[in-house]
């Protein structure tokens, strides 16, 4: 079991956020009512396409067409849970890798018997902070809303188990977050604690994985996933170095991710 970062992965950082650049991948996001705005708006500004699709009759066919898909159990009306029912389905018989995000799994008994749910189906990567993934492991009973209890140490035999179970990946944020597929493990230690004082920081890096993972091709979704977060947390540095507070975080942050070059990810990205 290795615990380590792979050598190679700065190098595929700077690779895939430059092939997302060129391609513009389109990103289907069955997401929240409070974030819908703002990841559309991370998506736009990082260089992919935004595609709000999210009610039963087009969220499956449309998830055959998109190149990555996004599922955040945010806001879970009964119209969203359809939804992302027949989004997890189609995309897994499209080939189209997917993500889950159970927001306030194990609080509240709808989202969390829906979490388990699509947890079966077999998302290609499952990200959330430490208690939404115990809850999903089954490892937990949640946190606080939205709002972990536990640090993402505390979760990461269950996030292994969880990526063993599933086949997928899985991320635990938090002040170091960490991705692991079940034997390696990659601790990202960059980010900025205002990314936590605003409305959408954790939901958008969902779908920011999706959009890497729609333009992996060879790449491992690990070293996919991996380079979301190194991206994403990056951007959220250099916004804080010139934010008064949360409200001009939000817009330098938008800002930086439109800017982010593969200079500043290979320079300041911090792997362990």
């Amino acid at each position: 079991m290795r615990d380590h970062a792979p050598a190679t992965t700065p190098t595929i950082h700077t690779e895939l956020l430059d092939r997302l650049r060129s391609t513009s991948p389109l990103v289907q996001s069955i997401t929240n009512t409070v974030v819908t705005n703002f990841t559309a708006n991370a998506l736009l500004a990082l260089g992919a396409a935004p595609a709000m699709v999210d009610i039963p009759g087009e969220a499956g066919m449309f998830a055959g067409l998109a190149g990555g898909v996004l599922i955040n159990l945010g806001t879970p009306l009964a119209e969203n849970r359809a939804a992302a029912v027949e989004a997890a389905a189609a995309a897994g018989r499209a080939g189209t890798p997917w993500v889950l995000d159970p927001v306030a799994a194990g609080v509240l008994p709808i989202r969390t018997a829906l979490a388990a749910e699509l947890v079966a189906a077999g998302p290609t990567v499952i990200r959330g902070n430490a208690s939404e993934i115990l809850a999903a492991a089954g490892a937990g009973g949640g946190g606080r809303g939205v709002d972990s209890t536990a640090g993402p140490e505390a979760a990461l035999d269950a996030a292994r188990g969880l990526a063993v179970r599933t086949g997928g990946v899985v991320a635990v944020s938090g002040p170091t977050d960490l991705v692991t597929d079940g034997s390696t493990v990659v601790r990202v230690a960059n980010g900025d604690r205002l990314l936590t004082r605003i409305t959408g920081g954790g939901c958008a890096l969902g779908a920011v994985m999706a959009a890497f993972l729609a333009v992996s091709e060879e790449t491992t979704v690990f070293d996919a996933t991996v380079t979301a977060v190194a991206c994403y947390t990056i951007a959220a540095e250099l916004a804080a170095e010139q934010a008064a507070g949360p409200g001009s975080f939000a817009v330098a942050f938008l800002d930086r991710l439109g800017d982010l070059t593969a200079d500043q990810v290979r320079q300041r990205v911090v792997l362990a």
